[in-house]
């Protein structure tokens, strides 16, 4: 935390290494939510890229009162989620954009990024609705507190830990009939 603010107090000052650090510092645990949000290793990697550039964009005007992984990651969710609102206004008006499509494809940098246990975690979490993947993906990799969540979300408490309840026993559900049907084989 003290490292954190006296990092932010030279970046403000200009200070580029200031900047890298920073990144260096969160951009895994970033990337991390972000491939559980999207499911998409592209997806995920544009996204800290664009908070990482509109972070280093707005050096003159940021207030930090709190902590900066968890500022990092509320600037994640949202732009996941902008993302998502546009690619539904997209579709909804007929404009193709694959940029936005998700990828079942496995690539070798999902494998560097990823074990197998992640993938398979991965590709579970993507078949939840989003919101209750953005509460686990928040509170698990970030270690928000539901009220936090609830402020990012703009929900209640009780709408964000059910969301999270709710997506646990969905999440056991998928997983547990996946390691069935692998049984099986």
């Amino acid at each position: 935390m003290v490292e954190d603010s006296l990092l932010i107090w030279r970046f403000k000052l200009g200070n580029p290494d200031a900047l890298r650090r920073i990144y260096e510092k969160y951009k895994n645990d970033l990337l991390k939510l972000a491939v559980a949000l999207t499911n998409d290793v592209h997806t995920a990697e544009d996204v800290v890229q664009d908070v990482f550039v509109g972070f280093a964009q707005s050096a003159a005007i940021i207030q930090m009162n709190g902590n900066l992984k968890k500022y990092l990651a509320t600037c994640v969710a949202n732009r996941i989620r902008n993302r998502k609102r546009d690619q539904q206004r997209h579709e909804a008006s007929g404009i193709d954009d694959s940029d936005y499509a998700i990828s079942d494809a496995e690539r070798p940098e999902q494998w560097a990024i990823l074990s197998e246990e992640l993938q398979l975690l991965s590709n579970a979490l993507a078949h939840i609705p989003y919101e209750q993947r953005e509460v686990i993906g928040l509170y698990m990799q970030s270690q928000m507190t539901f009220r936090q969540i609830a402020k990012v979300q703009n929900a209640s408490i009780n709408t964000v830990q059910g969301r999270y309840r709710y997506g646990l026993n969905k999440l056991r559900s998928i997983l547990n009939s996946e390691i069935k049907d692998e049984t099986c084989r």
